[in-house]
């Protein structure tokens, strides 16, 4: 399994933020409290990086994902019922587009939290 720890020590994070903040609330309000538990472990968090998208070699505008972390892994809250194939495709997309291998959905809508790892499978 790819950054096994590091996808750990993430949903780890998050299971203090919702245990904290509790479910339900703003999306944006568990990436603010995950960016400071992410950074008080030690972890690099970039917030709203702006990547480049290209169409048939020109560029057509950006993709902002919400967290990656340690330049290896995005994170992305979300808050809602259940995770779908639309989630999952959303971030094949983002992993295609960053060049990253590795991104965790981080549900905080309920009680406990939930997560999906989503990998992007490459042949290099």
């Amino acid at each position: 399994m790819i950054f096994e720890q590091l996808s750990g020590e993430i949903i780890g994070a998050a299971m203090k933020v919702l245990n904290e903040l509790g479910p339900g609330l703003d999306e944006r309000l568990y990436e603010r409290a995950l960016v400071i538990e992410l950074r008080k472990c030690g972890h690099k968090v970039d917030q709203q990086k702006p990547f480049p998208v290209f169409y048939l070699n020109e560029l057509i505008g950006t993709l902002v994902p919400d967290l990656i972390v340690d330049d290896s892994v995005i994170a992305d809250p979300k808050v809602v019922e259940a995770f779908s194939d639309t989630h999952m495709r959303q971030m094949l997309g983002y992993l295609a587009i960053t060049k990253l291998k590795l991104a965790l959905l981080l549900n905080f809508k309920h009680t406990n939290l939930q997560w999906k790892r989503v990998v992007r499978e490459t042949h290099e």
